[in-house]
């Protein structure tokens, strides 16, 4: 998909939906809410906090508020973005613009205003995860004092990669592998798919 610089652009890009689109911008442009682009998609911030997005797909277009399990959703429009994963994202989701009734998408934008102003939002889960080092690679650490030290100044993130990939393995003749695989690299300090991630 093509990068999108502006809403106008969007909404061409989604002509299948464009007088739908072009209705819900209007919405959203009766209110305080700041119209810019993110992610290729129209996105309205409040002071600078994303509030909600327009979206348009091949059957449906709708939108996407950003801490919209707070929303009381009286009129039961609202689901949940991906059930089971997302925590605070709600959609309200439409097949044609005669499903559109403004005063309503206007008044749940309205709640979504206050709420955030209120400051209502599900903050990401920062906690740190704790690492649980395999066997295998612990006897190597308490053996190997260079290999201990390199393997504790590498990030957490890092150290977790090579504990999955060791721990991932079912036969220990594969971890032991594994094992002699990793030694090189940690004593080199890099991590595990380093040489993946470099442009």
């Amino acid at each position: 998909m093509k990068k999108i610089y502006s809403v106008e652009e969007y909404i061409e890009e989604n002509s299948n939906f464009s007088d739908a689109l072009v209705l819900l911008r209007n919405i959203m442009n009766e209110t305080e809410l700041e119209e810019t682009v993110k992610w290729s998609a129209p996105v309205y911030a409040l002071n600078g906090k994303n509030v909600l997005s327009l979206g348009a797909f091949k059957n449906h277009f709708g939108i996407w508020f950003f801490n919209g399990v707070f929303l009381k959703d009286e009129q039961k429009l609202l689901a949940n973005a991906q059930e089971g994963k997302t925590k605070a994202m709600r959609q309200m989701r439409f097949e044609s613009i005669i499903d559109v009734d403004p005063n309503i998408v206007l008044a749940y934008v309205k709640e979504a205003i206050e709420n955030q102003k209120l400051g209502k939002e599900i903050k990401p889960d920062r906690t740190k995860k704790k690492t649980i080092i395999p066997k295998e690679l612990q006897d190597a650490l308490s053996s190997n004092t260079e290999l201990n030290s390199n393997f504790n100044s590498l990030s957490n993130y890092k150290q977790r990669e090579y504990c999955d990939y060791i721990a991932s393995a079912k036969r220990d003749a594969i971890k032991q592998t594994r094992l002699e695989k990793i030694i090189p690299m940690i004593i080199q300090g890099v991590g595990l798919n380093d040489k993946y991630k470099k442009c």
